[in-house]
């Protein structure tokens, strides 16, 4: 039995090395666009009336940058992630093509969302970060990206990236 159990630990330990490394091949080839230290501006008002500059909030700490959509399947597991995270840490999040402003509240109420969000509705700052794969969360300290990753990112994935940034 306990030989058994040691061969199914090694099989998993060997599965999960295996995502690892294809998890990060993925991130790096989808990356290979963005600028990590010359990012575009990441400014403008929040759905709650509030100013969003990502340069000067970003000096000093490690602020989680989210690209998602309302139609996104992906998001849908890893937005309440990023909410539980806004709670701890400076988040920005920019819905692209979800609708116009009122739609977002919308959603952003029937799902108790409490993150910042930069509403997206013609994908002009997603175009501007050459975002091609939604979900797409950065990690940006002083303004230059810390971590990139893209599609499903797990709530203990985030942590890491934000403590170790």
């Amino acid at each position: 039995m306990a030989k058994k159990l040691l061969n199914w630990a090694k099989q998993a330990l060997l599965l999960l090395v295996v995502a690892i490394v294809l998890s990060g091949a993925l991130d790096w080839w989808r990356s290979k666009d963005i600028d990590r230290t010359n990012l575009p501006p990441l400014v403008g008002t929040s759905l709650k009336k509030m100013p969003i500059d990502l340069a000067s909030l970003s000096q000093d700490q490690a602020v989680l940058v989210y690209f998602w959509g309302t139609w996104c399947h992906v998001c849908n597991y890893v937005t309440p992630a990023v909410n539980s995270m806004a709670t701890h840490y400076p988040t920005i999040t920019v819905a692209l093509g979800s609708g116009d402003d009122n739609r977002m509240n919308q959603y952003l109420y029937h799902h108790e969302y409490q993150f910042t969000v930069l509403n997206d509705p013609n994908n002009s700052l997603g175009q501007s970060w050459k975002i091609s794969v939604t979900p797409t969360i950065l990690v940006i300290k002083n303004n230059q990206v810390e971590y990139f990753t893209t599609g499903f990112t797990s709530l203990p994935g985030l942590w890491w990236r934000m403590l170790t940034a």
